[in-house]
C-alpha cells in the first residue's frame, strides 16, 4: 500500500504505459516527440499538478525508462482499467489524475482546465471527445467512488473505462483544444504527429 488518503483534495498522478502497442509496432511509451521518451515527457508534464506521480505498467515490462520511474504493476489482463484498479488498490481512498502515455499534444492549458473544473462530488471529471462527445477516460480525474464503480463494472465483465464513465456520475467538460487528447496509435499517425510538432 502506497498511501491511505486523508485529504479529499489530494491528487496523485498515474501515467498509463502498460500497453503492448500492437498497432504502432513500436513501444508508444518510448517514442520521442519532444526530445525525450513520451513516457518521461508525460510524467514530467503532470508532475507539477500532483502530490505524487506513478507509472502504470504490466508486471513483466522492464526497460530503462520504466524502471527509473515510480511504478505500479498490474497483471496486464484488463488494459487501462487494470492499471487504474491497481493504483486504487495501492492507495485506497486516493483520487487519481490518469493520463495515457500516447498523448503527445496534451498541454498545460488542458490539465489546468481539468483541475480547475474538477467536481469532487462526482465519480470522475473528464472531457468530452471532440470526435464523438463521449467521455475521454485517459485524461481524467478519477475520484475514489469512480474507481469503486470501475471495480464493480470490471467484476461484471466491463473493463472499458469509457463505458464506465458513460454509466457513472461523471462531470463532463467541453474540450479546450481540438487535438490535445488525440492518441497516436499507428506508424502513419506517428509520422503525422512528428510533422505537426516539428512545424510548431
Amino acid at each position: 500500500m502506497l498511501w491511505q488518503a486523508t485529504m479529499s483534495d489530494s491528487l496523485f498522478g498515474l501515467v498509463l504505459a502498460g500497453g503492448v502497442s500492437e498497432r504502432m509496432q513500436m513501444d508508444k511509451a518510448l517514442l520521442d516527440y519532444h526530445g525525450q521518451p513520451q513516457l518521461q515527457w508525460t510524467y514530467e508534464l503532470i508532475a507539477p499538478f500532483c502530490e505524487d506521480v506513478f507509472i502504470s505498467v504490466q508486471a513483466g515490462q522492464h526497460d530503462k525508462i520504466r524502471d527509473a520511474l515510480p511504478r505500479i504493476d498490474d497483471d496486464g489482463k484488463a488494459g487501462p482499467a487494470g492499471g487504474l484498479l491497481a493504483a486504487a488498490a495501492a492507495a485506497p481512498g486516493q483520487t487519481w489524475l490518469a493520463v495515457a502515455c500516447d498523448l503527445p499534444f496534451l498541454n498545460v492549458t488542458t490539465l489546468k482546465t481539468l483541475l480547475k473544473m474538477r467536481d469532487p462530488e462526482a465519480m470522475a471529471t473528464a472531457f468530452r471527445s471532440v470526435h464523438d462527445r463521449l467521455p475521454e477516460p485517459l485524461c481524467a480525474i478519477w475520484e475514489p467512488r469512480g474507481l469503486a464503480f470501475l471495480r464493480e463494472q470490471a467484476a461484471n465483465g466491463v473493463t472499458c473505462p469509457r463505458k464506465t464513465l458513460i454509466r457513472a456520475d461523471t462531470h463532463l467538460l467541453d474540450p479546450v483544444s481540438a487535438t490535445a487528447l488525440d492518441n497516436i496509435n499507428t506508424p502513419d499517425e506517428h509520422a503525422d504527429a512528428i510533422g505537426v510538432i516539428g512545424a510548431r
